[in-house]
């Protein structure tokens, strides 16, 4: 019987299953994205035009980004078992350090993380040390987002950098990007990404509606559903692989943008599902159900 009840298949990790990339310094890292295409379904009302995220160089904005993770696990008839991820809520603010130019086809965002807080008592207080830690965006002008750095506080505990990256992950493969064609208030487009989560390659498809546009303002409805690219799990740390019997995982949720800043400025996408995994000679079953929720929210000034 292979040993699986520390194994959750869960969003996590670099999700294109790219490692890390070292950068200068000891502690920061940075994680390729895998790229995202757009299909149009639908151009939408006129007036249409391009959607463009440009913010300008030295651009600054404060935003919470609030992530949880509710997962549990069973492996053949032992007990349940709760892998979650405690809520957390994060204080950033963000600069833009570079604008799309000419010479320069991505904006770069620098981010520090604030007073982070968690109602998990273990982890709300390990935050206290990693506060000041940065992270970092390279984004393109539809929004879609091709790097993530992470550079957490010397002092950090691995509980708190672990459960940031964590909220960081969620957050990037959970942004709207924006088609190249022109689109007006009705528009549909789908969003196509490729996600690893802990080893198994998902096709993301993100169905967007725009719904509401004022000047730089901009509200879209999504609905998000992953599929498994193939129909086995190969495990971690060459302990084997299992069928993928069933697998969900979908959800809905809105995203408000603006296009002078860097980052959304408001909504909620919860995605949720269950998976079932069996060993080829049918000898274990791991079931498992999952729910990730990621809210992003402007305080007032």
């Amino acid at each position: 019987m292979l040993s699986l009840s520390a194994l959750v298949a869960g969003c996590g990790g670099p999700s294109d299953g790219a490692p890390a990339v070292t950068a200068a310094t000891s502690t920061e890292v940075t994680v390729p994205v895998s790229a995202v295409t757009t299909t149009v379904l639908d151009p939408g009302a006129e007036p249409r035009s391009v959607v463009r995220l440009v913010p300008e160089a030295g651009v600054q904005q404060g935003v919470v980004l609030t992530t949880r993770s509710e997962v549990f696990q069973r492996v053949g008839d032992d007990p349940q078992q709760d892998f979650s991820t405690p809520e957390l809520t994060l204080p950033l603010s963000a600069t833009v350090e570079r604008a799309v130019s000419d010479e320069d086809p991505s904006t770069v965002v620098d981010i520090t993380v604030g007073s982070a807080t968690s109602p998990d008592e273990t982890l709300g207080s390990a935050l206290s040390d990693a506060e000041g830690s940065g992270a970092g965006l390279t984004i393109g002008p539809t929004g879609a987002i091709s790097a993530l750095r992470l550079e957490p506080t010397p002092d950090a505990a691995n509980i708190a950098r672990s459960a940031i990256e964590q909220a960081f992950y969620q957050a990037v493969y959970r942004i709207v990007s924006f088609p190249e064609e022109a689109v007006g208030v009705g528009a549909v487009w789908e969003i196509h990404q490729q996600v690893m989560s802990a080893g198994i390659t998902l096709d993301q498809v993100g169905t967007a509606t725009l719904v509401e546009r004022e000047d730089d303002r901009i509200t879209v409805d999504v609905k998000v559903e992953q599929t498994p690219r193939e129909s086995t799990w190969v495990l971690p740390n060459g302990q084997g692989r299992l069928d993928i019997e069933q697998y969900t995982m979908a959800g809905e949720g809105s995203m408000t943008i603006d296009a002078s800043l860097p980052l959304p400025v408001g909504g909620e996408l919860t995605v949720r599902g269950d998976q079932t995994y069996v060993e080829p000679d049918g000898g274990t079953r791991l079931s498992q159900s999952q729910v990730d929720r990621v809210g992003w929210n402007t305080p007032d000034q």
